[in-house]
């Protein structure tokens, strides 16, 4: 049902910055527990960042300083604003979210990723 679109990868040059965007599908997503996450090819699925509906945010410790999640409840969007970007960067970013429904049951929803490419 909920679907989830994210857009802003690209390519750009170490040190410079990058917007990701993600628009959320649904009449909840306040209620949501947003992240971003990233996965190089041939490596791990990792967590960037996530902020909950109520606005507390969580960082891995690599982007720490750097990157910053945001939402944006009255548009259904989260963010992540990347800045002194790294080659290590580099990865396909997915969004997530997550929710607890109806008898408290567990929901997760990913986009389908956008790549950014960090040059050195």
């Amino acid at each position: 049902q909920v679907q989830l679109v994210e857009s802003g990868g690209g390519l750009v040059q170490a040190g410079g910055s990058l917007r990701l965007s993600c628009a959320a599908s649904g009449s909840i997503f306040s209620l949501y527990t947003m992240g971003w996450y990233r996965q190089a090819p041939g490596k791990q699925r990792e967590l960037v960042a996530t902020i909950t509906g109520g606005g507390s945010t969580n960082y891995a410790d690599s982007v720490k300083g750097r990157f910053i999640i945001s939402r944006d409840n009255a548009k259904n969007t989260v963010y992540l604003q990347m800045g002194s970007l790294k080659s290590e960067d580099t990865a396909v970013y997915y969004c997530k979210a997550e929710w607890l429904g109806e008898y408290g049951r567990y929901f997760e929803v990913w986009g389908q990723g956008t790549p950014v490419t960090v040059s050195s």
